[in-house]
């Protein structure tokens, strides 16, 4: 049987080991699953100790995509098996279990004591954007395609998008958290989803120039090196670049996100007059996509925007339990994927029909303080 993940160390030429990690699941779309996460975890930590392990680079096997997200299709089966149980509470352990190791993971990742460079080319989205945010050198590519596209599938940015949404200029983070817009590399460095812009082409080269580096037992110094390093490389890389649509509307999301309420936003984004394709799928996403879903990330990104990191992975937990539950978040796996009818039957007609009291529940906790499964993240 094929390893989901694999992983192999590049020697250095001074000693010091690259630690390289793949994940390996093309058909898929190297989508996240439960089996990845169990391999990754346990090696990042061995690899964090270990001293001979100078960075961490981890990358998507196949041209089509990093990681375009977690396994939901597992999840909808994990669901979709709690209908049939007598005495259940609604809330599938599968699917808590599932997003509490993502968790663990992405904040590891965030939090890691190497250099960690992600090379995000092709699709990344949704869980795999959980994976890429998190790296201290994080690379697009010419065919990056980057989104949190789960207004689609009745869910919410999670992987910690109560955090880096919040982090994005001006509206961007309220603009692509509720429409699920696609963006490419330069907007991706535009709202600090990345670091470096590199050429597909020159992948090889700047492995190659990796070990060929003179790593040190200081990490500051490590991060210094391969940032000047990147930083030639992305020179090289800069005719590759595409326009940014961020940039080039950010007067028009500026506008449209301009008012302190969401049906107002919503209004705003749908009756916008702009003759760009890319404006137009978002506008499209959001009138197609869950009203339930736009509601709770807009309270999302209000609440997020006093949390740390840890408790806004703590917050999202509980939303995704939550969403486990509901049957918001099954019906939109079930009319994209499973019967792929894309023609999904929301709790809500619109953001103004969307029941207050409904969004509270999801932002109630389910777990006393003590007993939240990520409760010692970050101590």
């Amino acid at each position: 049987m094929t390893q989901v993940v694999n992983f192999h160390e590049l020697n250095c030429d001074n000693g010091k080991t690259i630690a390289v990690i793949t994940l390996n699941s093309p058909k898929s779309l190297n989508a996240l699953s439960a089996d990845m996460i169990e391999l990754l975890y346990p090696k990042l930590k061995q690899w964090q100790t270990q001293e001979n392990i100078a960075a961490i680079f981890l990358q998507g096997e196949g041209e089509k995509a990093f990681c375009a997200g977690g396994d939901i299709v597992h999840m909808y089966q994990a669901m979709k098996k709690l209908e049939t149980q007598e005495n259940s509470d609604g809330y599938s352990s599968e699917v808590i279990e599932y997003f509490t190791k993502e968790y663990q993971l992405d904040y590891l990742i965030h939090t890691f004591n190497k250099p960690f460079i992600v090379w995000g080319s092709g699709i990344v989205m949704g869980g795999g954007l959980g994976l890429m945010v998190g790296g201290s050198h994080r690379v697009v590519t010419e065919s990056s395609r980057i989104a949190m596209p789960e207004i689609n599938i009745g869910l919410y940015p999670d992987v910690g998008g109560s955090y880096f949404l919040n982090r994005m200029p001006d509206s961007c983070g309220l603009f692509l958290g509720i429409t699920g817009a696609s963006i490419n590399a330069a907007d991706a460095k535009y709202c600090h989803l990345a670091d470096y812009f590199v050429a597909n082409d020159n992948k090889d080269a700047f492995i190659k120039l990796l070990t060929q580096l003179d790593w040190q037992e200081s990490s500051k110094a490590n991060h210094e090196s391969l940032t000047n390093l990147l930083l030639s490389f992305e020179q090289d890389s800069a005719s590759y670049l595409p326009d940014s649509k961020l940039k080039e509307h950010k007067a028009l999301i500026n506008q449209v996100t301009s008012f302190d309420n969401l049906n107002d936003i919503v209004k705003s984004i749908l009756t916008a007059e702009c003759e760009d394709k890319w404006f137009n799928r978002a506008q499209k996403s959001l009138a197609h996509g869950s009203a339930l879903s736009a509601s709770i990330a807009y309270r999302q990104l209000q609440v997020g925007k006093s949390l740390s990191l840890a408790d806004c992975f703590r917050m999202e937990l509980n939303l995704s339990a939550k969403s486990g539950k509901f049957g918001e978040f099954v019906e939109g796996v079930r009319a994209l994927l499973i019967d792929k009818d894309n023609s999904p039957q929301w709790h809500f007609d619109s953001v103004a029909t969307v029941d207050n009291k409904v969004v509270d529940w999801f932002f109630e906790s389910k777990w006393a303080k003590e007993e939240h499964p990520l409760v010692n993240l970050g101590l």
